[in-house]
């Protein structure tokens, strides 16, 4: 605000402004000599023709306010013309601010000397503001700051001077006399525009008070309801009470908690409880842009920051969108709105105008706000950045809704110059509106008239894509009807029409939704949202194959659902949500299920980056980051690691589903979760052993990560395989804790600790299911290994296939020294020539032992069908163990399989390569789609047939019977890529 500038309103251009017709003029004319004669330094400055004498008379005749203004106080006029503006500004707002201070002798000003110099200054703030507004030499947004900040300085003023006045009278007990309001515990938020610092030119302002009663100010507590409801009526009469000096702010006090019932000032405990058991959507839109402007800030910014849980829930939240979009329609029915016209149009409330601005920011900031703090932001503009960076609208959006903006503001200005008053009303006779057109610089009402049209009709376009579709049962599809206990015969040849076989029993299953059968659809408001969107869902069901099926596998969901109205209000305002809902209620029932059981899991899909950014490493793990910040305690840690690692699962599963990646990525972005969870779970259970049993002398763990988790090729099911090592000094005996445990105990324990961890059933669900039979051992050796006991057992004891699920293992995570001296030791060991004849004997009886006692149950069955997963794994682990035998050394510890083929490419021949990376990719890409969609086998005659499709389509082929041709071309060829690898080295 103002930033150093120095801005003069001598700089105005020529014909900036014009005057609205000669009789206007010829009286603005003997004005200004008249103003000469009572202060004649004017004439220096306007006594002859040029730009700034052009701009005054011009002014004088759009702006009866100015005019007025300048006739009762010519030095006013001397002020703007002859000094820079933003000097005078400041020393006004300065003047206003300390309005209430007592003079050198310790006076105190009485009331009628405060509001007399509040008004002052607003009004010379107001004058320097308008005209350098309309000359141009001030933006929209310079004006608008600085009519805010001398709000600010005019309301802390009054308050200063009333709690100064509370403490003289007796009733209050101020912490410091020169500084009232610190520490006082009264809080004054302007809500709004005041907030956001975005008044218009003759705004009122929305003030909210609170008071703490412990902040011990009060004489008696008991009278603190009188005292300050007393207080603030006056200060409601200092600001907007009419004098000879007119007024300062009308000021409305009505956002309060439930104003019809509550005193003018309210308990802080009891506002918040309000809020918490009461609040309502729009009051969480209206604190979007509240901000302590007056009395004790440092109690006001604590204060809102215990309401960010209530304004910016923890997650994304869509039912706030029907109740934000019943307000404007409200505000549509009361103010009287039609199509967008000029005459008579409304700017604020208006179609296309500032309101639907400042929704379109506000409910998307409601929406993600919880999630994505940089939307936490008052300002409308810096919502409309902050919307763009974050990818929540494009660019191109926010700067068409921000020009409009601060278009839509200018006109707004004008409105209300021409005579001071809080209107947002263009005129409806020509005269009038080419006054307004001619303070915006336009040739006439026609150029004015164009321009308006094109920035209502673009906010309108914007607005009307976020929220306006008006849906009726009675659309262009047709008749639907669901009320009554009869079929209506029109509602089922749309039924038919749009693809379901079975009209009646979906209609019949409709009826049951509306009736309230379900607890979903128990509420009138679900209900009403329900009603709402059933036009679209059937369409959108309807769409996919065997649309009945898919729509009972919803009504299936809905059945079990807890509540619907979120649901209900987030699919009706999200056609790509619908579309998606339809794709897992079609195709995958696993998933169904999923969001049957946790809901909160759609609130990712919301993310419109979801499908374009890649689920990384660094991706999910700033986010579980973000997501673990406030957990304090170990069990709210590891609930968090359970909600989070669901809904990520569930996240990566739909970029699955929808194509966005293919089954490799899927597979490194549900090892990258596990990675990471997996860490978090062990740092807490390490911190959990330590707090109760203290550490062991030279203590260290780490987790190998093996099988499927070891090579990053985790599907949405899987187990995870790990193995944990332990190492300590020679010499402890047991740990320093309160509860020492002896260091085999202790590291059991923690190992016991950490499967319970990952696997106990909770209300949050399961994080993994752990398998550590890979230990030395297996199942017969402890479940927590010292490093050195491994590492005497894999080169003595291990047999092949545990050097075999060895060249996958991967160091996950722990302490950093015993990271590194396992990994030595697996390479050592990895490295070590091996019998290459007992090697090729030990991997052909393994492979055969599968085949006998868990043979494929048919060509589905990719993992072990001959040719199938299995037989390439063998191949890349068997290649891994001979490699050194043959003078190579390839390490393929932390490479997926197909990445570990590659590195072991001069051992295979290049055809042969070629075919098991091919059939790998196919098996892959099949194995996580299905996965992902269904528990258990598939069986393509009894599946979903949209999960039938989208297995097609992962194979990239037409149809089914064309996949299962492929899958078996493939699968004989990587057996006999197997017999000529492995067998024919025996």
């Amino acid at each position: 605000m103002g930033n150093g500038r120095t801005s003069r309103l001598s700089e105005v251009a020529d014909g900036v402004i014009r005057p609205l017709n000669q009789t206007e003029l010829k009286a603005a004319v003997a004005l200004l000599k008249d103003l000469t004669k009572q202060e004649p330094a004017l004439a220096e400055h306007l006594s002859t023709d040029g730009p700034l004498r052009s701009f005054v008379l011009s002014a004088f005749t759009l702006s009866p306010y100015l005019r007025d203004v300048a006739n009762l106080k010519p030095s006013l006029l001397l002020e703007a013309i002859a000094s820079p503006l933003e000097p005078q500004i400041l020393d006004a707002i300065d003047e206003a601010r300390h309005a209430w201070r007592p003079d050198v002798s310790g006076a105190v000003p009485a009331e009628a000397e405060v509001m007399a110099r509040l008004r002052r200054a607003k009004r010379k703030v107001a004058f320097l503001t308008a005209l350098a507004d309309l000359a141009r030499v001030f933006t929209a947004r310079d004006t608008t700051a600085w009519l805010s900040a001398v709000a600010d300085a005019a309301v802390a003023a009054a308050i200063d001077h009333l709690l100064l006045a509370g403490h003289d009278g007796g009733k209050l007990t101020l912490k410091d006399r020169d500084n009232p309001a610190e520490g006082s515990g009264l809080i004054v938020l302007g809500m709004g525009k005041h907030g956001a610092r975005e008044l218009n030119y003759s705004s009122d302002i929305d003030l909210v008070i609170f008071y703490d009663p412990e902040a011990g100010i009060l004489k008696d507590p008991d009278d603190a309801m009188e005292t300050y409801g007393r207080m603030i009526r006056r200060l409601v009469r200092i600001l907007q009470e009419r004098t000879a000096d007119g007024y300062v702010f009308r000021t409305d006090l009505r956002l309060r908690p439930d104003p019809g019932s509550t005193p003018l000032a309210v308990p802080v405990e009891a506002a918040l409880i309000y809020y918490e058991g009461r609040g309502q959507n729009w009051e969480r839109a209206a604190f979007i842009k509240a901000r302590p402007v007056a009395g004790d800030l440092k109690a006001g910014e604590g204060f809102l920051r215990e309401l960010v849980p209530f304004v910016f829930r923890k997650y994304l939240d869509y039912a706030a969108i029907a109740d934000i979009h019943s307000i404007k329609r409200q505000i549509h029915v009361h103010k009287g709105h039609g199509a967008i016209a000029v005459k008579g149009h409304n700017v604020k409330l208006g179609r296309g105008g500032i309101r639907e601005i400042e929704f379109f920011a506000q409910t998307q900031q409601l929406i993600a706000g919880g999630r994505m703090p940089d939307l936490r932001c008052r300002p409308t503009e810096e919502a409309l950045k902050a919307l763009a960076s974050a990818r929540w609208i494009d660019e191109q959006t926010a700067d068409e809704l921000t020009d409009c903006y601060w278009f839509l503001r200018d006109v707004e200005h004008r409105i209300q110059m021409v005579h001071d008053e809080q209107t947002h009303v263009l005129p409806e006779t020509e005269a009038e509106l080419k006054r307004i057109a001619f303070m915006l610089g336009f040739i006439d009402t026609t150029a004015f008239s164009r321009a308006l049209e094109t920035a209502l009709k673009t906010v309108e376009k914007r607005y009307a894509r976020l929220f306006e579709k008006e849906e009726g049962l009675s659309s262009a599809t047709g008749n639907l009807v669901f009320t009554g206990q009869k079929d209506d015969p029109d509602t089922l040849k749309t039924l038919k029409g749009l693809g379901f076989e079975r009209p009646e029993d979906i209609s019949r299953v409709i009826r049951t939704w509306h009736y309230g059968r379900y607890r979903a659809t128990q509420s009138v408001e679900a209900r009403e949202r329900l009603t709402e969107m059933t036009p679209d869902l059937l369409k959108a069901f309807g769409e996919s194959r065997r649309a009945d099926e898919a729509l009972l596998r919803f009504d299936n969901f809905l059945s079990g659902l807890p509540a619907g109205i979120q649901l209900f209000s987030l699919l009706g305002n999200n056609p790509a949500l619908l579309d998606l809902m339809v794709n897992i209620m079609a195709a995958a029932p696993r998933l169904a299920e999923i969001i049957a059981a946790r809901p909160h899991v759609f609130d990712g899909m919301l993310d419109p980056g979801l499908l374009v950014e890649l689920p990384t490493r660094d991706y999910l793990g700033k986010r579980l980051k973000s997501f673990l910040s406030s957990a304090r305690h170990y069990e709210e840690i590891l609930d968090r690691l359970r909600i989070f690692a669901a809904e990520q699962r569930f996240l990566i599963g739909i970029r699955l589903l929808t194509g966005s990646i293919g089954g490799a990525q899927a597979g490194h972005a549900f090892t990258d979760l596990a990675d990471l969870v997996i860490d978090e779970a062990l740092k807490a259970v390490v911190a959990e052993m330590e707090a109760a049993h203290g550490k062991i002398p030279g203590g260290r763990v780490a987790l190998a990560g093996m099988g499927k988790l070891g090579s990053y090729e985790l599907t949405a099911g899987s187990d995870v395989d790990l193995i944990l090592l332990y190492e300590h000094d020679d010499e402890a005996a047991e740990s320093d804790g309160a509860k020492p445990l002896d260091p085999v105990r202790y590291f059991t324990r923690l190992t016991q600790r950490l499967i319970a961890a990952l696997s106990a059933p909770t209300a949050e669900g399961v994080l993994y299911e752990v398998d550590m039979r890979l230990r030395p051992s297996g199942n017969k050796g402890p479940v927590a290994t010292r490093l050195r006991s491994f590492a005497r057992y894999q080169r003595e004891e291990a047999w092949t296939w545990e050097h075999m699920a060895l060249s996958r293992a991967r160091m996950l995570s722990g302490d950093q020294r015993l990271i590194g001296e396992a990994e030595t030791i697996i390479e050592e060991v990895l490295a070590a020539p091996s019998d290459q004849v007992k090697t090729v004997k030990d991997v052909l009886e393994m492979r055969a032992l599968i085949e006998q006692e868990k043979p494929a149950k048919d060509i589905w069955d990719l993992k072990l069908i001959p040719g199938g997963l299995v037989d390439i794994e063998f191949i890349a682990q068997y290649l891994a163990l001979v490699a050194p035998s043959k003078g190579h050394r390839v390490r393929t510890n932390e490479l997926s399989t197909a990445d570990a083929l590659k590195a072991l490419g001069d051992l295979i021949d290049p055809n042969d390569l070629d075919t098991c990376l091919t059939a790998l990719k196919l098996y892959t890409d099949l194995s996580q789609v299905i996965r992902l969609c269904i528990d258990g086998p598939f069986d393509p005659s009894i599946v979903p047939a949209g999960l039938t499709d989208r297995v097609a389509r992962a194979a990239d082929s037409p149809d089914m019977k064309t996949a299962e041709a492929e899958i078996r071309r493939l699968s004989k060829a990587v057996r006999k890529v197997f017999s000529r690898v492995v067998a024919a080295s025996a």
